[in-house]
């Protein structure tokens, strides 16, 4: 009976969990280059001397590599990637990456993100434009071309997420393992005058968030059902001494 009540508690735990994440991505299906959170549950089997208890672990994090759809919005400094690549910007913490191309342009010609945090080039350095120069032109690869003149590059960047990786905002995730830029371009390729949308199914998260729910409520239930025969099991021992 007890490893019933354990088996229980580890599913609750596990399920708030995913509630938990279900919620941030439906809260998060507006947001520009989002990246859903999925979680991969694992069994844990425990030898208690009679049998072997199957529990649910509490799930390793990981996002979602599929890309959001890509929205035109007719802005220079507006960018997006084809492919599993990351922009990368400079923040106080560290470097970051992100999704999210909305990049305007400084007074003193830094290019930077919708937050002010400076965009880096290939080489980890910050972009310098001319302020009073026309809009800058971008190739796939990422280069940048001012007034007919290649001034720079986008970095382009790519991490092993398995390793580990914590969120820093809404807007981009900081990786376990240093990113390194991506040399070989021929799957992945940046577009001025896009931005990518969140990669969320607010629909389908919303089911699976109903889903979880009812599942959490049920398992409850049942934790309550055994504390009834445990409750019950005492009484009449405590009756037949």
């Amino acid at each position: 009976m007890q490893g019933s009540l354990y088996v229980a508690l580890s599913s609750q735990i596990a399920l708030e969990r995913r509630m938990n994440t279900l919620a941030d991505n439906v809260a998060n299906a507006n947001t520009t280059g989002f990246r859903a959170t999925e979680i991969k549950f694992n069994e844990v089997l425990a030898d208690t001397g009679v049998a072997n208890v199957s529990f649910v672990n509490q799930g390793e994090d990981y996002l979602s590599t599929e890309n959001g759809g890509l929205r035109t919005t007719g802005s220079q400094l507006d960018f997006a990637i084809r492919g599993e690549a990351w922009f990368m910007v400079e923040t106080p913490t560290g470097n970051m990456l992100t999704k999210d191309g909305r990049f305007t342009i400084t007074q003193a010609g830094e290019l930077v993100n919708i937050d002010g945090y400076p965009v880096l080039d290939p080489g980890g350095a910050p972009i310098q434009l001319n302020p009073a120069g026309d809009p800058p032109k971008a190739g796939r690869d990422g280069g940048l071309t001012q007034d007919g003149v290649r001034i720079g590059a986008i970095g382009l960047y790519q991490a092993d997420l398995s390793q580990g990786y914590y969120r820093q905002g809404s807007l981009g995730v900081v990786p376990n393992v240093p990113p390194e830029a991506v040399v070989d371009t021929a799957g992945t390729g940046l577009l001025q005058g896009y931005i990518e949308d969140s990669n969320v199914n607010p629909i389908l998260e919303m089911t699976n968030l109903i889903m979880v729910s009812r599942a959490f409520e049920n398992t409850s239930a049942m934790t309550r059902a055994t504390e009834d025969v445990f409750k019950e099991a005492i009484r009449t021992l405590g009756s037949g001494q």
